[in-house]
């Protein structure tokens, strides 16, 4: 900008819910509650996975990856709100605002592809049970529980490391719950079209993709389990996938309410409310679902308790 004082920005202040401090304590019991009872419906799914040897298979495999992109969707953004609700504000240097929205983006990504991995698995096991175990091998198994987060991590890579080359110049109020890639841009003085062309090239496909992959994959379970003659097969077969659809349409509910609905006349109150479902409350669900809806997970959770 030539000939005019720019004071450019070298850190941020998070805002949060700025706006709400009267309400402060209240906000931060709430989501202190959330991050802490987040982490343990995670991790204790991880460890139940990890030591009830009748949990040893892909399906429960998937879902310790699912826990772990939940664990590290909250720790990336509940305690910087928390900072903020708590202060008025929190103060986030570039680099760990940049940092937040690489992670952020790669977790959203990660889950998109995970989504459809575990979908597939349920594909496998109830489309073509016999050739479950010698499809859904070693190799296989590694291969795609590996290429969600490659895919996430390194795709949004490009993304990030041009946001990192953005000037701020235009303030350094966040008025955000998170450094997401919006109110980034509105403090940049920087020219950001490469990076918004770039983002809406990559993910249209990163996002529709893993969606229709899964409603293919269960249009044929369903006429499948529709064909089985038994209705105890039914129940059982259904049952395994009802908690996987639940999971599947609260990420990608919000997802589409944030992303892909107009944005016009949605208030800035509105926009922090859906960030809220797809950072805090979408991880707390995972695990609620599948502890209240998975027999063995209950089963497993039980044997537990009782040693």
């Amino acid at each position: 900008m030539p000939g005019k004082n720019v004071s450019v920005v070298t850190e941020f202040i998070l805002l949060g819910f700025g706006d709400l401090h009267s309400f402060k304590i209240v906000l931060f019991i709430v989501f202190l509650s959330i991050f802490l009872f987040t982490l343990t419906g995670n991790l204790l799914i991880i460890l139940l996975v990890s030591i009830s040897h009748h949990l040893h298979s892909p399906m429960y495999f998937f879902l310790c990856h699912l826990s772990l992109t939940d664990i590290v969707l909250s720790t990336n953004t509940l305690p910087n709100l928390l900072g903020a609700i708590l202060n008025g504000g929190k103060r986030i240097t570039i680099i760990g605002c940049i940092t937040q929205f690489y992670f952020f983006s790669g977790i959203t990504i990660t889950e998109c592809f995970l989504l459809a991995v575990m979908s597939y698995d349920r594909y496998l096991a109830i489309c073509v049970p016999l050739r479950y175990i010698s499809i859904m091998d070693f190799i296989l198994l590694t291969c795609l529980s590996a290429l969600p987060w490659m895919v996430g991590f390194i795709l949004n890579l490009v993304a990030a490391t041009l946001v990192a080359k953005f000037q701020f110049c235009d303030g350094n109020i966040v008025d955000h719950i998170f450094c997401d890639l919006s109110p980034l841009q509105k403090l940049s003085c920087s020219d950001s079209s490469l990076v918004e062309f770039l983002v809406f090239v990559c993910s249209t496909p990163v996002f529709i993709c893993p969606c229709g992959f899964i409603v293919v994959t269960y249009i044929y379970i369903f006429l499948t389990i529709l064909r089985m003659p038994s209705t105890v097969g039914r129940q059982k077969a259904f049952s395994t996938c009802s908690s996987h659809l639940l999971v599947v349409g609260a990420f990608y509910g919000t997802l589409i309410t944030k992303y892909m609905i107009p944005s016009i006349g949605h208030s800035l109150l509105f926009n922090k409310i859906i960030s809220l479902l797809s950072t805090v409350f979408t991880p707390l669900f995972n695990p609620l679902v599948y502890s209240l809806r998975n027999q063995d997970i209950r089963i497993a959770l039980r044997k537990i308790s009782e040693r």
